[in-house]
């Protein structure tokens, strides 16, 4: 097929989707989708809320259009799917957001279309779950009237350096066929390169192995950091020494959340289970990082009793809410596992994070974040997020919003060890 009369549609404009819609957008005419209207009403002016793109790089996508009309849709051939793929309470997949933008590329779906899905989901979803709502809906005929193909989003939030166009790209389709086009179609804007895969199953089970390997990774050190915080020995500087062995990896132990290392594993899980395995480490490494804000509250309430200070109604400042440094994103921050555990020590908890939408926090979480720490108020600190405005913090500034007696806790080694009374 040739590429040039492609007319390609992005589904969801969010931290995903917006930068893919961008980068093609350059190139040739794109409609950027999004049932958000609000959203599309932002991307108009030129605001981007997720910090990703900038007003300057949407203004140089002179072929991207924003819209939330069905209608609009129907000038596309080629849709490319980027909405989120979270979990539920249970950590069970929740494909709702895939089943409705399927839901809704079915209403428009013509013969000869192809239908590309970026989200990660476990082996088989798109051909077992997404496709058939798409045949549904539309009436028409997979690998007969209407094609699929699967290519794994990478895109690191807040990562100015790691952008859509400057990492590989898996492709795949559901014919040998369709598979070369989707290459292609990638290729014009990923200057990285692509790896087309042999099969859409391969391209799922590649994406979804990439985080469960980062998880399980960080989970052994956690569990180090744990073992080593009982000995008294500084994990850090057991890593640092380590580290100068030239395989050694140079993971840090913390908390792990976000929309991909802390949802991802249990996709896999879920697809294991549903085939008969149940699968040990995975879940062992899940359960470990799941564990982490429990343990980093124990650890702080034992530290406030050896200093005398009385637990319930202390005042504690966190330091951070978003699930990653220097950006907005607040999707599955495990920061909030810290701040239920303290609330439960009946601990008064103010949140500060200069990055966080206030608005988001509430929605999301039920949380109100503080414009600034008080003036002499906490009895103890636990930096979460190592934002670059935290990491400029001196005793001075410590000393500022912190009673005499107080505890540092530094989860992000961001702080000078000096200022600390704990690190994880």
């Amino acid at each position: 097929m040739d590429i040039s009369n492609l007319h390609v549609a992005v589904i969801g404009l969010g931290y995903v989707g917006l930068p893919l819609a961008v980068e093609f957008g350059k190139k040739r005419k794109v409609i950027g989708f999004d049932i958000n209207s609000k959203r599309i009403s932002e991307l108009k002016k030129g605001v981007d809320f997720t910090l990703e793109v900038d007003k300057e790089e949407l203004q140089e996508a002179k072929g991207l259009s924003f819209t939330d009309s069905l209608d609009e849709l129907k000038a596309a051939n080629v849709f490319i799917v980027t909405v989120p793929t979270p979990i539920d309470d249970f950590k069970r997949p929740d494909l709702t957001p895939l089943v409705r933008a399927s839901e809704t590329i079915g209403k428009v779906l013509k013969k000869g279309d192809i239908v590309i899905y970026e989200s990660t989901v476990y082996p088989g979803a798109t051909e077992e779950d997404c496709v058939p709502v798409l045949e549904r809906v539309s009436g028409l005929k997979f690998n007969q009237d209407f094609f699929a193909g699967y290519s794994p989003e990478r895109i690191n939030p807040g990562d100015k350096e790691h952008r859509v166009s400057t990492i590989k790209k898996v492709t795949s389709g559901s014919t040998p066929e369709v598979a070369k086009t989707v290459d292609a179609l990638y290729r014009e804007i990923i200057v990285a390169g692509t790896h087309l895969a042999s099969s859409i199953k391969v391209a799922e089970a590649a994406k979804v192995i990439e985080n469960t390997q980062r998880d399980v990774n960080i989970a052994l050190i956690n569990e180090l950091a744990i073992i080593f915080n009982r000995m008294g020995i500084d994990t850090l500087e057991v890593l640092e020494a380590a580290g100068t062995k030239w395989n050694f990896l140079p993971f840090r132990p913390g908390l792990v959340g976000g929309h991909c290392i802390g949802v991802d594993p249990y996709y896999l899980t879920h697809k294991a289970q549903a085939i008969g395995y149940h699968p040990e480490m995975i879940l062992a490494g899940r359960r470990l990082n799941d564990g982490m804000g429990e343990y980093v509250v124990s650890e702080l309430v034992k530290s406030m009793i050896k200093k005398g200070i009385q637990v319930q109604g202390a005042r504690v400042l966190v330091l951070g809410l978003t699930f990653k440094e220097n950006c907005p994103d607040l999707r599955n921050t495990r920061v909030v596992d810290i701040v239920d555990e303290l609330k439960e020590y009946g601990v008064n908890v103010d949140i500060h994070d200069p990055w966080a939408s206030p608005e988001e926090a509430m929605h999301e979480y039920g949380l109100e974040l503080v414009d600034k720490p008080d003036s002499k108020a906490y009895d103890a600190v636990i930096l979460a997020v190592a934002h670059k405005q935290f990491k400029s913090y001196d005793a001075a500034a410590l000393s500022a919003i912190c009673k005499d007696n107080r505890v540092i806790y530094d989860l992000k080694y961001a702080f000078d060890k000096a200022l600390t009374d704990m690190r994880l």
